[in-house]
């Protein structure tokens, strides 16, 4: 298939004022109309005035953890029995029947991560997924993508009703810091056990095995955080362990743009778009990925899902662009940044030829509120 005469937004290059994009499940072909050559039988999409974009992002979801108008018997994103749950895996809860995917997909959002909640200090596996399909494996991009953690004051108010462990600051970051050693000392015997054939392998443990990967920085350790000293308690701990991390929410980022950008942290900002519901969105401003952006620090937006509905990521783009962000710099936080961010920008975030052909045609600038999405690709497969 073709799109040709569209606005091209490629995030990464300059855009193309009337081109055209070959595609089938990756990008093909792309350029200017004066080198488009016509194929034999290629059905050929008329984007004449209309923007052609990459599908948006949004790396910090609980899509389809929680059933849109349905109570307790679809509310899957918070195992809250038990502080310490690596072990669990969020695709064993998604629901890509649930009709917030179709909302996320007629937003343009074609690709997102899915995490456990934050009732937990380790919540469980994150997952990085296609909006489009109907089993859960056939939509997967990469998982684990990300362990969960959480610090603040999720895990305290869950724990403090039935007077367990944690109900501090303290305790929190304890039992994160305590699980890491022990599954680091589980891994040091499993290595003895395969040199020297008389030390005995320890007794399998689920818990210590979800976390080998993290510490061996083959998955990212995502950690929620809003307030200031939150956000360096969690680069304190992935500096002790040597983790590959992201700070989820970072509410208070902006605070401390100069050291952020020291510590060479990327920041997943959001959701903006909802009230100060809890003390620790009290500093809560769309200036917050304005200032972390103008002081070069690698951040994205995210929705939250469903705390904002996926399908108003670009409207909370917009409202940053509102806060002194530049409108490039709000595309690139919900396109490539988010990509790169999840170690996934040799697949998306961009219109470049070889990358996934996930596309979304607009009927103008996406961060304008009477832009309408006309049409969304996910592979190639039309979905809106």
């Amino acid at each position: 298939m073709v799109i040709i005469h569209a606005y091209i937004y490629p995030v990464v290059g300059e855009p193309i004022q009337d081109g055209y994009l070959r595609f089938t499940s990756t990008i093909e072909e792309m350029g200017p109309m004066g080198q488009y050559r016509p194929a034999d039988g290629e059905t050929v999409y008329d984007a004449a005035g209309k923007w052609l974009l990459p599908g948006f992002v949004d790396i910090h979801t609980h899509l389809g953890l929680f059933g849109d108008g349905v109570g307790f018997e679809s509310e899957d994103c918070n195992e809250a029995t038990d502080p310490v749950t690596p072990q669990l895996r969020v695709i064993d809860a998604i629901n890509p029947m649930d009709r917030t995917f179709q909302d996320a997909r007629a937003g343009g959002v074609t690709s997102v991560i899915v995490a456990p909640g934050s009732a937990n200090p380790i919540a469980g596996q994150a997952a990085a997924i296609r909006t489009y399909g109907r089993r859960i494996d056939d939509m997967i991009l990469r998982a684990p993508a990300a362990m969960k953690f959480a610090l603040g004051e999720n895990p305290k108010s869950n724990y403090n009703d039935r007077d367990e462990m944690p109900v501090t600051r303290m305790a929190t970051a304890a039992l994160i810091r305590e699980n890491l050693r022990k599954a680091q000392e589980y891994m040091g015997k499993q290595q003895l056990s395969q040199e020297d054939p008389d030390f005995d392998a320890p007794d399998f443990d689920m818990k210590l095995e979800a976390l080998i990967p993290v510490l061996q920085r083959r998955c990212q350790a995502h950690f929620h955080a809003h307030r200031l000293d939150d956000i360096f308690t969690a680069i304190r701990i992935a500096k002790e362990f040597d983790l590959d991390y992201v700070i989820i929410h970072g509410t208070e980022a902006y605070l401390a743009p100069d050291i952020i950008k020291e510590e060479h942290a990327r920041v997943v900002t959001g959701p903006n778009l909802l009230d100060r519901c809890k003390p620790e969105l009290k500093n809560m401003s769309f200036a917050g990925p304005a200032v972390l952006w103008e002081n070069g620090v690698l951040c994205s937006i995210c929705t939250d899902h469903p705390e904002t509905p996926l399908q108003y990521l670009p409207l909370c783009a917009a409202m940053a662009v509102r806060a002194g962000m530049s409108r490039n710099g709000a595309l690139e936080a919900i396109t490539i940044n988010p990509a790169r961010i999840a170690g996934l920008d040799d697949h998306i975030g961009s219109l470049e030829i070889g990358k996934d052909a996930d596309l979304v045609v607009a009927s103008g600038d996406p961060l304008e509120l009477e832009t309408r999405i006309e049409a969304v690709y996910s592979l190639g497969r039309k979905c809106v």
